[in-house]
């Protein structure tokens, strides 16, 4: 018995080889998917650690800043402003002793870019009782400037340096390379100086209201 194909209407067809390819491509697609869903699960885990480092953090803060609240209220009572006056004198007396020209100058003089130099330096205290350096810088370029602003950022002995003014000015004959001019302040943190919080002026206060009683 002979059968006759007509291939022209039946073409003929590798189902294997359909059936083949169709596989690998569902596998693959497989294979992603699974690679999504674990990245996105992974991601999702990282998201939640680091959300409860946050509420953390945001508890410590919110905790300290309580505790600042009770520390000025406690400071600011009429029986212990006496106190807190003395102590406040008395961190301030510590600040300006511990402040020292030479350390100021050598911890300058390990950051500063070549070619740029101190045109002025004025110390005074903060309303905080911290330190505070009000310098005027000049060179031959911003960037020399700016580099001293980032490696005060990067020493322990300076804390928030900020530009306050930047201005260009014409050589003169004594500094002809003095092109521009930058004023810049910076909390000063000098080996010898512990500055007290308002939390230990309350102990303190506290412990000696304590014995007066």
């Amino acid at each position: 018995m002979r059968v006759h194909i007509n291939l022209a209407s039946q073409p003929y067809e590798d189902a294997r080889r359909f059936v083949r390819r169709w596989a690998l491509l569902l596998g693959g697609t497989g294979l992603v998917t699974v690679a999504l869903v674990w990245g996105a699960f992974f991601r999702l885990r990282e998201w939640r650690t680091e959300d409860r480092a946050i509420r953390a953090l945001q508890a410590q803060l919110a905790q300290g800043d309580q505790e600042i609240g009770r520390a000025q209220a406690f400071l600011n009572r009429p029986e212990n402003r006496d106190t807190r006056d003395k102590s406040r004198l008395l961190n301030e007396l510590i600040a300006r002793k511990a402040f020292s020209w030479t350390e100021v100058f050598a911890d300058l003089e390990k950051i500063m870019p070549p070619r740029l130099h101190v045109v002025s330096i004025r110390p005074e205290l903060n309303e905080q009782n911290q330190l505070e350096l009000r310098l005027a810088v000049a060179g031959e370029s911003r960037q020399r400037a700016l580099d001293l602003v980032k490696k005060m950022e990067a020493s322990s002995r300076f804390k928030e340096p900020e530009v306050l003014a930047e201005s260009t000015q014409p050589p003169s004959a004594a500094n002809p390379g003095d092109a521009v001019q930058f004023d810049i302040r910076a909390l000063y943190v000098p080996p010898a100086l512990q500055t007290a919080s308002p939390a230990g002026e309350a102990q303190t206060a506290q412990a000696r209201s304590q014995e007066v009683r």
